[in-house]
């Protein structure tokens, strides 16, 4: 196990929501191998190419990845999570809030050049 990687007990939490239908031609990539790369790279920060061979093809990982962020994949773990979280009452909702305030900053504090007043001619 290394430390970017899923434990077993993690794992089982969630592998449900990566189950992989079953059809003809090439069995699929191992979703746990594809999710513990994607989490490599999310957690690392590293670019996609360099992931570590042991994770397998990092073009397979981007893929598998992207169409988990498609196919509403990781709603359905949020989701999964949320609900275990909240049987076992260990979530409390009142602490949620979200905040739709936008503060724009102005040109200057980007760097911008201050307006001078204009000469009359």
């Amino acid at each position: 196990m290394h430390r970017h990687e899923l434990t077993d007990a993690q794992w089982d939490r969630i592998k449900i929501a990566f189950a992989v239908p079953n059809r003809r031609g090439r069995k699929p990539a191992d979703p746990r191998q594809m999710l513990n790369g994607a989490l490599w790279i999310l957690r690392t920060g590293a670019p996609w190419r360099d992931l570590p061979e042991r994770f397998g093809p990092w073009e397979t990982v981007y893929t598998r990845f992207n169409r988990w962020c498609r196919d509403g994949t990781w709603d359905r773990v949020l989701k999964q999570l949320q609900a275990e979280m909240e049987r076992e009452h260990r979530i409390d909702w009142k602490l949620f809030s979200i905040d739709g305030t936008v503060i724009r900053a102005s040109r200057a504090a980007a760097g911008a050049r201050k307006k001078t007043g204009q000469r009359s001619r």
